[in-house]
């Protein structure tokens, strides 16, 4: 397997941030209420992994151990800080939905874990690839939990999709007059759901 082949299965399968190293539970777990806030916030942390993932491999040689750590950090908090105002300007909206959890991006420890373990150690190349892979990685997982306990809690799929893409059409009606499975959309039925989620993905490996 070559190495681009195991970053790219590490990201979605076999590492996946939010199904295996179970990393970003806070934001997976709130914000999962429908397939589009998953959606937005898994974009934004992919664009966060890649720019944060590739500015640390430039940098690499020339930042001192000692302080690598904040810089990373100040890497990091700098470009979140670009996409929630990208987000206030063009997502306005959307921006709304996701609040308080835009900016703690810059808390999720598998942006910094990656920054420290993958990107601080390779060139520029593989530290794009490894943020891109881990980011949809977690998106798939963010979109997935969301379109559960959006299709169980209100008997659709792209509910408001008008926020991220602009057209309301989009909105899929599954089930007609449903009446709502309120659990799956309090945080009990987020913590049930990813425990399902893990529990199918473990399956399917052992398989």
């Amino acid at each position: 397997m070559t190495q681009y082949a195991k970053i790219t299965r590490d990201g979605l399968w076999d590492n996946n941030p939010g199904l295996v190293q179970l990393l970003g539970l806070c934001p997976l777990l709130a914000v999962t209420g429908t397939v589009v806030n998953g959606l937005g916030l898994g974009i934004a942390t992919t664009l966060t992994l890649i720019t944060s993932n590739v500015t640390v491999s430039l940098i690499r040689n020339v930042v001192p151990n000692e302080i690598r750590l904040p810089v990373f950090v100040l890497i990091i908090a700098s470009f979140v800080t670009i996409i929630e105002m990208m987000l206030k300007a063009f997502y306005y909206d959307l921006y709304l939905a996701l609040g308080i959890f835009i900016p703690l991006i810059v808390t999720n420890c598998s942006i910094i874990g990656r920054a420290e373990a993958f990107a601080s150690k390779q060139p520029m190349d593989k530290a794009f690839m490894d943020g891109l892979m881990m980011g949809i990685g977690f998106t798939i997982a963010l979109a997935t939990l969301g379109g559960m306990r959006e299709l169980l809690g209100y008997g659709t799929l792209f509910s408001q999709a008008e926020l991220m893409f602009g057209q309301a059409w989009m909105t899929i009606t599954v089930f007609d007059n449903y009446h709502s499975f309120l659990l799956a959309v309090l945080p009990p039925g987020a913590f049930f759901g990813l425990g399902l989620l893990i529990a199918f993905k473990n399956a399917l490996k052992k398989s």
